[in-house]
């Protein structure tokens, strides 16, 4: 909310998998997957967002969109937090290519 997008819903749950966060950045609707890793054993919070992980998102976001009325410009992006710091997230925008 702090860089000034709208959340319109939260932990949206579908039989493909779950969307963190839906937001809105102006006219642009957000799909947000939220990454907590305190561990980098198996790998980073940008690691653990597999091609899988990518699929089952575009999938929900796919059905959440079959809900609403019209098609808006949409976008995946991802918080990835290594620790529980505000101060340290790293958002990355566009995390997933929709074909």
């Amino acid at each position: 909310m702090r860089q000034g997008l709208t959340i319109v819903g939260r932990n949206f749950r579908t039989r493909f998998g779950e969307i963190d966060l839906i937001a809105r950045d102006g006219s642009t609707l957000v799909f947000v997957e939220v990454r907590l890793r305190t561990s980098s054993r198996f790998g980073g919070a940008a690691e653990s967002i597999t091609t899988a992980k990518r699929a089952r998102l575009v999938a929900a976001a796919r059905e959440y969109l079959g809900r609403t009325r019209g098609e808006p410009a949409c976008r995946f992006d991802a918080i990835l937090m290594q620790r529980l710091d505000a101060a340290c997230i790293d958002w990355r925008r566009n995390v997933v290519d929709v074909e």
